[in-house]
């Protein structure tokens, strides 16, 4: 389905507790097919809960979220970890890197569940390091600069060629300038792999950078004002 959205979000909840406050209240959310969307929001305000909901690691209180028209929460087991490896790419704030594994290994894990030929694995993250700029594929990742570990985490998130690449706080241990940078990184990479972006921060700077951008806030507050009417 070529037309199907990237990502729709369908009366999404979740909250910690039964009794608890919504953590994350989304009435509607959709993001087509190579869209990059800024999701900001303040600190506690449910942004990583909101990636780790789509990204299937948590199930959510109610509604449902699709990929490329498949709602994931309905699947389990294997099934959703497959299709989680082969669909959705993340980026962490902290990388997330696997230490003991070389720069080349961390990308090849992501592509497990792949249906990449296991030959091809190492060929393609090779590919993809060099690409991004990492001349080491065999170095483990506290031998790298704190760029080349993002750029490691880029080539990780993009190498099952997903619809769909998460990027949480993504420059928050970077300064200023290798923030830049990194983010140039990754919206260029998405645009060439052909994925979406959804990219959640509280960075003001980020704005710019976005042509579609909201506010955790502003969604959670449409959502209250659609279930009083």
């Amino acid at each position: 389905m070529p037309d199907a959205p990237a990502l729709h979000i369908d009366t999404l909840r979740y909250r910690y507790t039964p009794t608890g406050p919504w953590v994350v209240d989304i009435a509607s959310l959709t993001l087509d097919p190579g869209q990059q969307l800024l999701l900001t929001g303040s600190s506690g305000r449910g942004k990583s809960t909101l990636l780790y909901l789509i990204a299937v690691l948590i199930e959510p209180s109610h509604g449902s979220i699709t990929i490329h028209a498949q709602d994931i929460h309905a699947l389990q087991g294997h099934k959703r970890d497959e299709f989680r490896g082969q669909r959705i790419g993340m980026i962490f704030q902290t990388f997330n890197l696997l230490h003991g594994f070389s720069a080349a290994e961390n990308v090849m894990l992501a592509m497990m569940f792949s249906n990449i030929p296991r030959r091809e694995h190492r060929p393609r993250a090779c590919e993809l390091l060099e690409h991004l700029g990492v001349d080491r594929p065999d170095a483990p990742p506290e031998q790298l600069s704190i760029g080349q570990q993002q750029r490691v985490a880029v080539a990780r998130a993009v190498a099952c060629k997903p619809d769909l690449v998460l990027a949480d706080e993504p420059t928050a241990s970077l300064d200023p300038e290798n923030a830049a940078g990194a983010m140039d990184l990754i919206q260029t990479t998405c645009r060439e792999s052909g994925a979406a972006l959804l990219c959640v921060s509280h960075d003001p700077t980020m704005a710019e950078r976005f042509e579609r951008r909201a506010s955790l806030d502003e969604l959670h507050e449409k959502t209250s004002a659609e279930a009083q009417r």
